[in-house]
């Protein structure tokens, strides 16, 4: 299958011994740079999704057909594994199910179906969890709509911060029972805690976000986390840049004068310039 070299990647890390921090991909500029630079893994968060398909916070606005196409332009631009934050699923089990179905088909190397209740319940501020067993029936129904068994599925719990730890670890047994990949957890915040979730569990971990004192990838890795996600500064870069630009142009600066633009060197390396310029010579006879 097309994607399948990238799961096994993605794969190999989980298998692992050491703990790997994801570089934050959005689109098929920054999916590239990550793969250039040496990431071995992309993380496609949904809130990054959000700002960079929409314009707007997190707050499930964002479909799963635009998120879909956005990993599929991502699939296309470069090779490197990525793994996608897939929310709740978009809707109940069966909803899950076809995203699960759509992300393989977009290229990813793996997804994270998480047990929050979204999209946001009417006159309710704190964040709410669904029922342990509606989301068994979700990891279940997403195992079920995997068609190339090298897609990795993760099964995601925030309880740790919403509920509790005994809840997130509780969660967790039965998502590992019914056979995740992986076990990704938010709201950890002590090493105590990772440690009685490690102790109570035995697949891969990935910590999405830890205090400063839980940063170490060699602590980490002792406890069996595989993966520490590092947020999402690139798009956050981008943003600063874009603003400071334009503000700068629009105070009357020369285009000629601004600081900090991309070389043309590296422009080209990001576009692909000189495979393009290659495949003109070839198929339309220009010359290079």
């Amino acid at each position: 299958m097309a994607f399948r070299s990238r799961r096994e990647a993605l794969r190999s890390i989980l298998s692992g011994s050491s703990c790997i921090r994801p570089g934050s991909v959005y689109d098929a500029t920054s999916i590239r740079i990550a793969e250039e630079v040496g990431f071995e893994l992309g993380m496609f968060g949904g809130s990054v999704a959000s700002l960079a398909v929409l314009g707007d916070p997190d707050i499930t606005l964002i479909t799963l057909t635009e998120l879909a196409e956005q990993m599929r332009r991502m699939s296309r631009a470069a090779a490197l594994p990525v793994l996608v934050d897939a929310d709740h699923g978009y809707g109940n089990a069966l909803n899950v199910r076809r995203t699960v179905q759509e992300l393989e088909a977009a290229g990813a190397a793996g997804l994270t179906i998480e047990d929050t209740l979204l999209p946001q319940a009417y006159g309710v501020t704190k964040t709410q969890l669904i029922s342990l067993e509606e989301g068994v029936g979700k990891m279940k129904a997403a195992l079920d709509g995997r068609g190339d068994p090298t897609l990795v599925i993760m099964g995601r719990t925030g309880a740790a911060s919403v509920t509790s730890i005994e809840d997130a670890i509780a969660r967790a047994r039965a998502y590992q029972a019914v056979g995740v990949d992986a076990l990704f957890f938010t709201g950890v915040k002590t090493p105590g805690e990772l440690e009685a979730i490690a102790a109570a569990t035995t697949l891969p971990i990935v910590l999405g976000g830890a205090p400063e004192e839980m940063s170490d990838p060699g602590i980490l890795a002792g406890q069996r986390v595989r993966i520490a996600l590092q947020g999402h500064a690139p798009f956050a870069a981008a943003t600063q840049a874009v603003y400071e630009t334009l503000k700068a142009l629009r105070e009357g600066q020369s285009p000629k004068a601004l600081k900090g633009l991309a070389s043309s060197d590296l422009t080209g390396r990001a576009t692909r310039e000189a495979d393009v310029k290659a495949r003109s010579a070839e198929f339309l006879g220009l010359k290079k």
